[in-house]
């Protein structure tokens, strides 16, 4: 897996969730019993423990925003972040596969 992989795929679900409004955050996902947001906040969270992993660092809890909107800010930062860390080829497959199935599944 490569950089440009998870990239690709991180934009593809921006892309997808970018213009939502409340209501269609607040909507249930697909798969599960959870919301569409409290699906993407569990994705943002992920992401960011492999990038906590790859740095070497303690996981922390990615705080959720009162504001849904501000879902897709919050994964291209953590996405971001795992990149920085120099994540292997194993971790970047496993966290655009992730993307992937989120996206899936709203």
């Amino acid at each position: 897996m490569s950089v440009a992989e998870l990239e690709q795929a991180v934009r593809l679900l921006v892309g997808q969730v970018g213009h939502w409004e409340q209501p269609r955050w607040a909507a249930t996902a697909t798969t599960g019993n959870v919301s569409r947001a409290d699906l993407v906040h569990r994705l943002v969270q992920e992401v960011a423990n492999l990038a906590a992993d790859a740095e070497g660092q303690p996981r922390r809890t990615v705080p959720r925003l009162d504001n849904d909107l501000a879902l897709p800010d919050q994964l291209r930062v953590v996405t971001a972040d795992l990149l920085a860390a120099g994540a292997d080829a194993d971790v970047l497959a496993r966290a655009a596969a992730e993307v992937t199935a989120t996206r899936n599944a709203l």
